[in-house]
């Protein structure tokens, strides 16, 4: 009889399983954890299609939101195919389009430049720079560390992620600041975003400088996350554009559909939209 019980040494197995197949580090820690957390919550119980769905009722009862439910759901089912259990994996929730974003998570122009001005204030030029750099290309924090000392010169950054190689054009202004500050840290090839050991800046330390900046700028924490700075880049080259096609070949989307998440417009906007209608009288 086929023992279902999951071991360490099976997540290990699938750790080593998504490095093969050149996952990115955000992606495998992600998918690490929720294989993870579904192991812990069997606490030793075999897994099965029944099990699973238990999993998956238990996430609702906690009261996550649906779209986090579906990406822990997708990650588990991944993990259970890797074992050769395809037929445990459960199906995503059900989810209508959303028609416009919550208010308390939209970062708007007049917050990031409170952001950039409070970084300044301080004296954190790196930070500061790094808001601009991000917010000025729609790159990824991920994809920071592409930003180099030669694609400054070049004036454009080749990325390769996901299994997709994409040429990120750099502003002139933006190129000329990057070179600046890259002398004054007398950095002279390389990555230009560095920790004081000379090390690739982490996505967690980028996180939690923008957060110290939240008090003293006004903004709510809520708002202040690297991936908003890709979505206020996203808004703004769409009003300016309005070319949805080009926007997600510069975003770096295979399917104008995840392009169309980044325009949904705020429940302000949409309440608006509606008043105009005339409808009420």
């Amino acid at each position: 009889m086929q023992d279902y019980t999951i071991t360490g040494e099976q997540l290990q197995a699938f750790r080593q399983r998504l490095v093969w197949e050149e996952k990115s580090p955000a992606t495998i820690e992600k998918y690490l954890r929720d294989a993870a957390d579904f192991t812990a919550w069997l606490d030793g119980r075999a897994a099965s299609k029944a099990a699973a769905g238990a999993w998956k009722a238990a996430l609702l009862e906690a009261k996550l939101a649906p779209a986090t439910i579906n990406v822990k759901l997708a990650a588990v089912n991944r993990f259970l195919v890797f074992l050769g259990w395809p037929a445990f994996r459960v199906k995503p929730l059900r989810i209508q389009r959303r028609l416009f974003r919550d208010d308390s998570r939209e970062l708007t122009r007049p917050e990031y430049l409170r952001l950039l001005e409070t970084a300044r204030t301080q004296g954190r030029e790196r930070l500061a720079l790094l808001l601009e750099t991000i917010c000025g290309t729609g790159i990824r924090v991920s994809e920071v560390r592409y930003v180099t000392v030669e694609a400054v010169y070049r004036g454009r950054a080749e990325i390769s992620l996901k299994g997709k190689i994409r040429t990120i054009l750099l502003p002139g202004k933006l190129c000329r600041k990057l070179l600046k500050y890259a002398r004054k840290q007398k950095i002279a090839s390389g990555e230009i975003f560095l920790t004081r050991n000379e090390k690739g800046i982490s996505r967690r330390q980028i996180w939690a400088e923008m957060k110290a900046l939240c008090d003293k700028a006004g903004v709510a924490p809520s708002k202040v996350f690297p991936h908003n700075l890709r979505h206020l880049f996203a808004k703004t080259f769409y009003r300016v554009c309005r070319d949805v096609a080009r926007l997600a070949d510069v975003l770096g989307h295979s399917s104008i559909e995840t392009t169309r998440i980044y325009l949904i417009s705020t429940g302000t906007e949409h309440a608006g939209t509606l008043a105009r209608l005339g409808l009420i009288c």
